[in-house]
């Protein structure tokens, strides 16, 4: 899965490895240096191949590190690759002869079920309900939100080729689903999902040399933030899962961005966000500005997070219908996000992205939270220099692989690989 997502990175780019100055390989349950097994299918080249484990943000915090080699002067040229397979059912430990990393914020979460009420179920959801029960009690609303929510992105993911899932669940079906706690019901929950995806990051000088002008996405601002001392010490389940966690990096994004203090969020216009339960969305919203605290049901009553809305919100589907492969969920949202910025993403094109007055249209925005704990929130837009026209990533592939699915073959394999050091014993033929 990492080569075939490599292989669709590089020649969307129009480059081979060798143009591949560093690299970073994120996934969760692996053993070390899958990383280096992945890529040395394209070539034994000597780079630095670091791997990242940061639970579900592992895809972000890579690019987060990509990024940050690009954007200091490292180099010029940086590969981020997520991938995962996963076992069946809720997610557990690898490693159950010693204490989980995550275990003390289960124990607060469910510590502070004494003030919002008992709640049952495996560990992850249990903690996300719990989330949304403070936030019901402090504002309102109820599970027919969550149902709201969940539907909203099964029937967006029939638009996604890629997505696990394409049914289009009703608010009456998600209700009426298993209850895995005491709100979330089975199509409230993201699946356990294998995937991969990857993303290329270049410097300006790079993009203008290989002539990349009519695809090029610019990330404007990119922070990763961890927990503070609320998460522990504090009585919110909300924080125990990441609110604070998300404001924080979030309100650091749009300042880096130039705006001020609760700016800039009207110039949004669509949104990949951590709906790894229909709960963590909700309480999402106000965590990245895209509402006031107190009205995330209202902002979802009058569906702003949909088309014909405010913002479109996880048009792919998000989590609960695309999957969750944890390695490769934050670098597919920022797939996603690139994607509809260069307004290539088909059937699930966010409408009026480029009906503004600035010709480079509205930000897109991607927030990838995982407990133990890490966020990272990315603001991405079309570059100054953006010249839509002439060949471009779907005409190297051959078709649009924005809403297109289709697998990668060794021909594609060894128009990427590495020119100069390449082993054709490390290839898989089962390709």
């Amino acid at each position: 899965m990492g080569l075939e997502a490599a292989t669709k990175a590089l020649l969307d780019a129009g480059i081979t490895y060798d143009e591949i100055e560093t690299a970073f390989a994120g996934y969760c349950y692996g053993d070390s240096t899958a990383g280096q097994r992945a890529l040395y299918n394209l070539g034994l080249t000597y780079i630095p191949i670091v791997n990242v484990n940061n639970n579900c943000s592992t895809g972000s915090a890579a690019l987060t590190q990509a990024n940050n080699a690009v954007k200091y002067g490292q180099v010029e040229c940086a590969l981020a690759l997520g991938f995962e397979r996963m076992k069946p059912g809720s997610l557990g430990t690898n490693f159950p002869d010693r204490p989980s990393p995550t275990v003390l914020i289960g124990q607060r979460s469910f510590e502070l079920e004494e003030e919002f009420g008992e709640n049952h179920g495996p560990g992850a959801p249990r903690m996300f309900d719990n989330g949304a029960k403070e936030y019901f009690r402090k504002y309102g609303g109820g599970v027919d939100h969550l149902a709201m929510i969940a539907s909203k992105n099964h029937k967006h993911s029939v638009n996604n080729p890629y997505s696990q899932f394409r049914d289009g669940w009703s608010v009456e079906q998600v209700k009426a689903a298993p209850k895995i706690t005491a709100q979330l019901t089975k199509f409230m929950c993201s699946p356990t999902s294998d995937g991969a995806a990857a993303c290329v990051v270049a410097s300006e000088d790079f993009v203008h040399k290989h002539k990349l002008e009519n695809q090029a996405i610019e990330i404007i601002a990119s922070h990763l933030t961890t927990d503070g001392v609320g998460t522990f010490e504090g009585r919110s389940p909300m924080d125990v899962v990441g609110y604070s966690m998300a404001k924080t990096c979030a309100d650091k994004v749009f300042k880096d961005a130039g705006f001020g203090p609760g700016e800039g969020r009207d110039q949004v216009g669509v949104v990949e966000l951590h709906d790894c339960f229909a709960a963590n969305e909700l309480i999402t919203y106000p965590a990245l500005g895209l509402c006031k605290e107190d009205e995330a049901c209202k902002f979802v009553e009058r569906g702003d997070n949909t088309y014909g809305g405010k913002y479109v919100v996880n048009p792919s589907g998000g989590l609960e219908a695309k999957g969750h492969p944890l390695g490769a969920t934050g670098l597919g949202m920022h797939f996603y996000i690139m994607m509809q910025l260069r307004g290539w993403a088909g059937p699930m094109q966010a409408p009026g992205l480029f009906d503004t007055p600035d010709p480079r249209g509205k930000y897109g925005l991607v927030h990838n939270v995982g407990l133990g704990g890490a966020v990272v929130v990315s603001l991405l837009r079309r570059p100054d220099f953006y010249k839509p026209g002439g060949p471009d990533g779907r005409t190297r592939l051959g078709y649009n692989h924005a809403c297109e699915c289709k697998p990668v073959t060794l021909t594609d394999v060894d128009k990427v690989k590495s020119k100069k050091a390449s082993s054709y014993v490390l290839q898989h033929a089962k390709l």
